[in-house]
């Protein structure tokens, strides 16, 4: 008699809040590893979310749960109602992020459910003073003391976790879907940015927020005109959408700044392939999946040293302080006039992608993690 998979017959649900990145790319990417283990899957989330990363697509259920990205006391309560109709008799539940751990954690105690409730931390809280951070601050507490689990996307979020009274904390890289090939050639690129030769090309990507620091990327854009290092500013182009698009292009428009906003883009590993140089400004990331891709694409990296970049990227990029501008300037300028440096940098980054765990090793430490908590199928599951 064959042995049922480690998953066979058990009914999980993931939930998450507003996405447009890097929660939504995670869950999307762990849920095939999820049912071919065994398990009936349900995704809970925003409607936008389905339509954005095709949760169904990947063989799970899906069923709306509106958790928006900010606290809405009236709208929580009734994703909380929501999440109690859908989780059913699912037997164990995972929040993605502090948001959807709040309403999950909420949607159990109401029902007086013991399945357990795994919580991924993702992001930190952002960095506002005042009652409303406060309130925050209770929130996250409440919630992480909540899960029986809490995985951590990198070394700083884990160490919050266990001050905040977590009672199980593990560090659960997030790993990068892998980028398909480039569609079109490196020339092909930048004639369509209109980049004339040998003028270097500047790449960022990420949503346009303040968490992504761009304006700090656009103040050390303006120091470039006065670098007698490069012969031209080097055009930077940011592939994102998100709340700050209108601020950021009437800046660059009333500063001529050398940008382009390209929006949202499915061509990112093309724009990694005809840049000289990525750029990551953040305030603060945890395992950031730019920065994963710009490294596997051989492309030199300048981001900030702050959250889990450091442990992320090692030597394979060059760090520099956070909400620096001079500093940003410098390093990208230092690298677009030293071709042997950013060589070598890329190379380092190359060496240092080779190390971190794929999408596999990631799905597989999930089902371990279901199983661990779960126990094994019933006999005659199949």
């Amino acid at each position: 008699m064959a042995e049922p998979l480690p998953l066979q017959g058990r009914r999980v649900v993931e939930v998450l809040a507003t996405s447009t990145g890097g929660v939504g790319t995670h869950v999307r990417a762990v849920l095939p590893a999820l049912v071919a283990a065994g398990a009936e899957v349900t995704v809970g989330g925003p409607a936008a979310t389905e339509e954005l990363f095709g949760f169904s697509a990947a063989g799970a259920a899906f069923g709306p749960v509106e958790i928006a990205a900010g606290l809405s006391p009236g709208a929580d309560a009734r994703a909380v109602a929501r999440l109690r109709r859908l989780v059913g008799s699912g037997d164990l539940v995972h929040a993605h992020g502090l948001r959807a751990g709040l309403v999950a954690a909420a949607a159990r105690r109401l029902g007086g459910q013991s399945r357990p409730l795994v919580l991924t931390l993702h992001n930190a809280l952002p960095e506002r003073g005042g009652p409303v951070r406060r309130v925050l601050r209770l929130l996250e507490r409440a919630t992480i003391r909540g899960a029986d689990v809490v995985l951590a996307a990198s070394g700083d979020l884990a160490d919050n976790a266990r001050r905040q009274g977590a009672r199980d904390v593990r560090v659960a890289p997030v790993s990068a879907p892998p980028l398909p090939p480039p569609d079109r050639s490196r020339a092909e690129v930048r004639a369509q940015l209109g980049l004339a030769d040998g003028r270097p090309l500047v790449v960022a990507v990420g949503r346009l927020h303040p968490q992504k620091g761009y304006d700090v990327l656009l103040d050390a854009v303006g120091r470039w005109a006065d670098d007698p290092r490069l012969p031209a500013p080097p055009l930077v182009a940011v592939a994102g959408d998100g709340p700050l698009q209108d601020e950021l292009a009437a800046r660059i428009a009333a500063e001529r700044l050398p940008v382009v906003l390209l929006g949202r883009r499915p061509d990112v590993a093309d724009l990694l392939a005809a840049a000289d140089l990525a750029v990551l400004p953040s305030r603060w990331e945890a395992r950031s999946l730019t920065a994963q891709e710009a490294l596997r694409a051989g492309t030199p990296l300048v981001a900030t040293r702050t959250g889990g970049l450091p442990e992320l990227l090692g030597d394979g990029a060059e760090l520099v302080p956070v909400g620096d501008p001079a500093a940003l300037a410098d390093a990208v300028a230092g690298l677009l006039t030293d071709p042997a440096r950013a060589a070598g940098l890329a190379a380092a980054g190359t060496r240092r992608a080779a190390t971190w765990p794929d999408e596999a090793a990631t799905a597989r430490q999930l089902v371990a993690l279901y199983r661990e908590l779960l126990g094994p199928p019933e006999a005659g599951v199949r």
